[in-house]
């Protein structure tokens, strides 16, 4: 571990005692002492106190300005006035009902009109989308096996829990990925039926329908792939996976739980111009609530409608979530909103380009929409395998020290990204590079001394 790291971890333990004895007092009661795999990281996860718009406290009364935002959940910023609001009128006349209620079509419209796409149905992670939207694509085609995107992550239901982080000892030869279940728990003759390629290689996907003709349900991906930092599809990629499913038949999904809300009013099929023949959604478009959505075109969603696949779920468009969801829809995901981020963004960007030069650091910035990485590469990634060479204690670096100086820059793991905001200001802005600037030089000399040390 370089000096600069050691330094770094020690004054987060000394800031954040109280975060290690409420991790200790979890532990016996909680597998890792957490509620979910991703929150654990090593000395100790930090504990949340309290959040609001775009700071948070830990146990501590440390106080953070929130770039990760719930892993990207909260383009809305923490308590959103307006969601809140709409939250506390619908907790007066009822918390869930079972039945249907008129907010379901209403924030049915305004997904629809927005991707567009002609039917949706509702679920509350992104996890339970992307399961139904795989469901739904092997019935409506008659066919099994689908395809997704080596190092591709689309939740955690079996179909997809395939060569999610496989390691290089297990992943095989790059032009033909071996399926690599993700743990323990994966059935064999389920991993037998999700292909795996390379993201950004059409020929890989041509030579999966090729070896298995009139077999292949769905290709399913995120459009701009943000399990491994950012990374951007090279031009034609999407274009070409677009002309495959239509010429074999199969269906393209779109797992947009990440791009959806942020990339633009239309999601990744507007950015791109592309069709997806069904999108998934979540996160940031609950305001802070679990909604999720899945939404495809009527003659696919008429296979829910003719009882030919099933969809069910007693808390899906729990009245609670839905007033959340419209609320955000309609004073988050707006033009208004939209235009803030661009700003804030580009002067996000700018900065840590202009820092990161003058400091001498080997890497890049990629950002789209509200989402942006510093990513510590000499070269633009292009998929999982060339994510893989990340300097993990130099990113360890960059993190802990953006967090000991006030900053939450991305979700811990570096494999993440930021997340921009409508709460953040430009203030907050200037605080985050400013906190980036103080870092840098510290970074570049890791850099330079792990790079002097492996020659």
């Amino acid at each position: 571990m370089h000096h600069l790291l050691e330094k770094e971890l020690a004054t987060f333990e000394s800031r954040t005692p109280s975060s290690r004895a409420a991790l200790k007092k979890a532990e016996p009661r909680l597998p890792l002492g957490v509620a979910s795999n991703f929150r654990s990281y090593e000395p100790w996860p930090l504990f949340v106190k309290d959040a609001k718009g775009s700071h948070i406290h830990d146990l501590d009364g440390n106080e953070y300005i929130d770039f990760n935002l719930c892993f990207g959940a909260l383009m809305a910023g923490h308590c959103h006035p307006a969601v809140v609001d709409a939250v506390k009128q619908r907790l007066e006349i009822g918390t869930m009902y079972g039945m249907p209620h008129t907010l379901e079509y209403e924030l049915a419209e305004e997904i629809c009109t927005r991707f567009p796409l002609e039917q949706c149905r509702f679920g509350s992670s992104g996890t339970e989308v992307t399961m139904h939207a795989i469901r739904l694509a092997r019935g409506f085609t008659g066919r099994d096996k689908i395809i997704k995107m080596e190092g591709g992550y689309h939740g955690v239901h079996d179909s997809v829990m395939v060569s999610m982080k496989p390691s290089a000892d297990l992943y095989g030869d790059p032009e033909h990925p071996t399926q690599v279940p993700a743990g323990g728990g994966v059935p064999a003759d389920t991993v037998k039926n999700t292909l795996v390629a390379q993201f950004n290689d059409l020929e890989a996907i041509k030579r999966l329908f090729a070896a298995n003709p009139g077999q292949i349900a769905a290709i399913i991906l995120e459009p701009i792939m943000m399990n491994i930092g950012i990374c951007m599809p090279v031009e034609g990629y999407l274009e070409g996976l677009r002309e495959i499913c239509t010429k074999e038949g199969a269906l393209l999904i779109f797992d947009e739980v990440k791009t959806g809300a942020k990339l633009g009013r239309g999601g990744a099929c507007e950015y791109f111009q592309i069709q997806a023949d069904i999108v998934t959604l979540a996160k940031s478009i609950g305001g802070g609530f679990p909604l999720a959505a899945f939404a495809a075109n009527k003659a696919v969603m008429d296979m829910i409608a003719q009882h030919k696949v099933f969809h069910a779920g007693t808390y899906a468009t729990n009245p609670l979530v839905m007033a959340a969801g419209l609320a955000t829809f309609h004073h988050v995901l707006t033009p208004e909103g939209y235009a803030h981020i661009a700003k804030i963004g580009e002067a996000l960007v700018a900065g840590y380009r202009q820092i990161a030069q003058k400091a001498g650091i080997e890497g890049y910035v990629e950002s789209a929409g509200a989402n942006g990485a510093l990513l510590f590469y000499d070269h633009k990634i292009r998929n999982y395998r060339d994510w893989l060479q990340v300097d993990t204690d130099l990113w360890k670096l960059y993190w802990f020290g953006m967090v000991n100086r006030g900053v939450m820059p991305q979700p811990y793991w570096w494999d993440e990204q930021w997340t921009l905001s409508v709460a953040h200001s430009m203030a907050d802005i200037d605080r985050h590079l400013s906190a980036f600037e103080e870092l840098a030089p510290s970074i570049a000399q890791a850099q330079q001394e792990s790079t002097v040390q492996t020659v």
